[in-house]
């Protein structure tokens, strides 16, 4: 699989390791780091709610699942964007979704832990 992955995303200066390690940071911090963290303040907390409006009328809806399918709908646009990138050999178009993601996803675990231990 990761034959296929790096003959697809070997194009231009890209690789499929750099492309494995962007998202792999990038998933964790936005997908791992904040759910987790997003999911206990929910679970747990009686004074703290989601301050994203999006993702508080997806959890009303439909829980947790409603918070993950948002999170992967975004990591899989990200990916196709970063997919496309390559394609084009656009060295910004291919960085800015991983990092983005990544930024967000910290920030928010951090902020998360703030409102959890205060």
């Amino acid at each position: 699989m990761v034959d296929r992955l790096s003959r697809a995303l070997t194009l231009g200066r890209f690789s499929a390791e750099e492309f494995a390690q962007l998202w792999l940071v990038a998933t964790a911090t936005y997908v791992v780091g904040d759910s987790v963290t997003t999911l206990a303040i929910i679970n747990h907390s009686a004074t703290v709610t989601e301050g994203n409006a999006a993702m508080a009328a997806a959890v009303d809806a439909f829980g947790g699942a409603g918070l993950m399918g948002l999170k992967l709908a975004a990591m899989l646009f990200g990916i196709s964007v970063s997919c496309y990138a390559t394609r084009e050999d656009d060295r910004l178009l291919y960085y800015t979704p991983p990092v983005f993601l990544a930024v967000v996803g910290a920030f928010a675990t951090a902020y998360n832990l703030r409102l959890l231990v205060g």
